[in-house]
C-alpha cells in the first residue's frame, strides 16, 4: 500500500485524481490540496510514499515545491505543459503525464512507483550469498554453507562442506563481505562460521568437520565473548 497525496490548484483536476486513485487498489490518498505551500507544509510533517504533483501553480510550482521538501517521496508529475518535462525527469519523477489523461495512463505510471519500490525492497533485503571470482569464473557461495576460510598468501580458501574456492583476496576484504554476526575471526590466518564451531578451548577451536583451528593471541578476546555467549 502507498500512501499518497494529491496536489493540483484546478479543483475539477484533483477530482480526477481522486477517482483515478480510487481505482486502484495499491494506493491510500492521505490527502489533496490545492494550495502548493499548504501541501508543502504536510508533506513536511507527514511521511508519503508518492505524490502527483501539478508544476504550474500560483505562490511556489511543483518543481520548487518538490526541490524544497527535505525528504523527497517518489513523484508523478501531472501538467498541461510538457516543456516541463525534462526538467521533471531530472529530479528522478516516476513519471511525467501530460494532461489530459486517461486512467490507462495513470495506471501505467502508478506501475512504475509499484516496480520502483519493489526493486528498492529487493535491494534492501540482506544477500545470503558471497559472490567470488575463482577458477576464472564468479561463483556464487552461501553463507550458510561456509565452514571457515584460510589465508593464503595473496588469496584466501573457502572451504564448505563440499569443496572449496580459491579466491584473490585479502582476509580484510573477505571479512568485509561476511555478515559481522555469522563469522569470527580467530586468527590471523582464519575465519570461521560460528554456527559451524564445534567446541571452545583457550588455544584452539574444533568444527563441525571435525577440524581444529589455533585462536591466535590477538583474537582470544573474541572467542571468550562466544563462550559467554554459548
Amino acid at each position: 500500500m502507498m500512501n499518497c497525496v494529491a496536489i493540483d490548484d484546478e479543483p475539477l483536476a484533483l477530482e480526477v485524481l481522486k477517482k483515478y486513485i480510487s481505482k486502484i487498489p495499491e494506493l491510500n490518498l492521505l490527502a489533496v490540496f490545492c494550495d502548493g505551500i499548504e501541501a508543502g507544509d504536510y508533506l513536511q510533517k507527514n511521511i508519503v510514499s508518492l505524490i502527483f504533483l501539478d508544476i504550474q501553480m500560483p505562490d511556489i510550482n511543483g518543481i520548487q515545491l518538490y526541490n524544497s521538501l527535505a525528504i523527497k517521496p517518489m513523484v508523478i508529475f501531472t501538467t498541461a505543459y510538457n516543456e516541463y518535462a525534462v526538467e521533471g525527469f531530472e529530479l528522478d519523477a516516476i513519471d511525467y503525464l501530460l494532461k489530459p489523461f486517461n486512467f490507462i495512463r495513470f495506471q501505467k505510471a502508478v506501475s512504475k512507483a509499484t516496480n520502483r519500490i519493489k526493486i528498492k525492497n529487493k535491494d534492501d533485503v540482506p544477500s545470503q550469498h558471497l559472490y567470488i571470482h575463482s577458477d576464472y569464473k564468479m561463483v556464487k557461495v552461501a553463507f550458510s554453507e561456509i565452514i571457515f576460510i584460510e589465508a593464503l598468501d595473496d588469496y584466501v580458501k573457502i572451504n564448505t562442506a563440499t569443496q572449496s574456492y580459491l579466491a584473490l583476496l585479502s582476509m580484510k576484504k573477505i571479512l568485509d563481505k561476511l555478515p559481522e554476526k555469522e563469522f569470527i575471526r580467530i586468527h590471523r590466518s582464519y575465519i570461521v562460521a560460528s554456527e559451524k564451531i564445534a567446541f571452545l578451548q583457550y588455544r584452539k577451536i574444533g568444527l563441525t568437520n571435525n577440524m581444529e583451528l589455533p585462536v591466535g593471541d590477538t583474537y582470544r578476546n573474541a572467542i571468550a565473548s562466544l563462550k559467554k555467549q554459548g
